[in-house]
């Protein structure tokens, strides 16, 4: 045998080699076009095995990849087990493929890239509507990952913040807070959801006991968005949960006037007055909430309870007298049982409202009975007894 046919006979033992692996592509291409996912994975598999020496030529292939990322994005839209984090492997193997092109990617990996964004996103979207929120927040993820690609932004930079704060939302549900806070941090640089956006993060921080960078955040978002009722409410309400009354006065002042007919924030500063024993500011704003709102139910039922304790406590001075003084003793009764009966048409008024509200029911078979209205005694007795 001469020189000439060795090295011929040597270069077609290396094209068979090459071909041979080539041709396992294919044929996994194949299997997948005909239904045969296990197939075709086994296939595609020893076409990039670094161990297999045949896999030497197919390695550096682009549609290799292209292929493999076919594949694993079959085998996640059919839920298969074949593989575990099938996603992340198609989008692996097609960033790989773009890698291979040299050009920075084919249109033809552009188009199947767009394709499995529309498929990811039902995925996303159906797992968030059956609460499976872990596998949302990932499918979200993941067509962020695609969209980043440099392939992908070629015609312009394009950011889907609509995926973004989907991602976060999604994290959220799934009580990741730490990652729905980065995603929704990178809505909000896009002004994406205004104040509804920081509210979502504050509450985030809130889940993660961090009440500092919850209000710090709701501070931010009301100063740029200073017309949104949503981040102003939260504010608020933070300010009330941590005792922070001067706070929570601030700036519902600023939301009475900028809705001087909103019964709630009314409603809520005379909650703040309540809570700090300041009564008689307390029902000043109860009472400005029902001149608003004549059946605002929590205002009078609230007014009730203001009188029924101050009775209480009027009561608790009476029995503080000594036994011999009794007509001290009957002064300071006298006055308690004034503030009882102040508080017996806010809490009829209460019941009238909701009839089911037990809580209004039980204080006034208490004041009926006490102050010897026996008639309405029975009949609040009979309806408590068959509830």
């Amino acid at each position: 045998m001469n020189k000439t046919f060795l090295l011929l006979a040597a270069l077609l033992l290396s094209c068979s080699s090459v071909f041979a692996q080539k041709s396992d592509v294919k044929k996994a291409a194949s299997a997948l076009s005909s239904g045969d996912l296990e197939e075709a994975y086994t296939l595609i598999e020893q076409t990039i095995d670094p161990n297999n020496e045949k896999a030497e030529k197919s390695i550096p292939w682009e549609t290799t990849w292209d292929t493999r990322g076919d594949i694993y994005l079959e085998i996640y839209k059919t839920g298969s087990d074949l593989a575990e984090n099938p996603l992340e492997t198609a989008i692996e193997s097609y960033k790989t493929a773009i890698e291979k092109n040299g050009k920075g990617g084919s249109n033809n990996t552009k188009v199947k890239l767009t394709l499995a964004i529309s498929e990811i996103s039902n995925k996303a979207i159906e797992a968030f509507n059956t609460d499976d929120y872990e596998s949302a927040y990932y499918a979200f993820k993941n067509i962020l990952t695609i969209e980043d690609l440099p392939l992908m932004q070629e015609d312009g930079a394009f950011v889907d913040t609509v995926s973004i704060f989907n991602t976060g939302l999604a994290a959220q549900n799934a009580e990741m807070y730490d990652e729905a806070i980065k995603y929704y941090e990178r809505a909000a640089e896009y002004n994406y959801g205004e104040g509804q956006v920081y509210d979502q993060i504050a509450t985030c921080y809130t889940n993660l006991n961090d009440t500092v960078a919850a209000i710090e955040t709701l501070k931010k978002g009301f100063e740029k968005y200073p017309e949104s009722n949503e981040v102003m409410v939260s504010l608020i309400n933070m300010y009330l949960s941590t005792n922070k009354a001067d706070e929570a006065s601030t700036y519902l002042d600023i939301a009475i006037a900028k809705e001087p007919e909103n019964a709630t924030y009314r409603f809520v500063k005379g909650t703040l007055y309540d809570t700090m024993g300041e009564y008689e500011e307390a029902i000043t704003h109860y009472e400005e909430a029902l001149e608003i709102d004549s059946e605002y139910h929590d205002a009078y039922y609230n007014i009730g309870v203001i009188y029924y304790n101050l009775g209480v406590k009027q009561l608790d001075i009476a029995n503080a007298v000594p036994t011999n003084d009794p007509d001290k003793y009957e002064e300071e009764k006298a006055k308690a049982d004034i503030e009882f009966e102040k508080a017996i048409p806010y809490l009829e008024k209460a019941i009238e409202l909701d009839a089911n509200d037990v809580y209004s029911m039980e204080s006034l078979r208490s004041l009926y009975l006490r102050l010897k209205m026996t008639d309405k005694y029975d009949a609040i007795n009979e309806k408590l007894n068959a509830m």
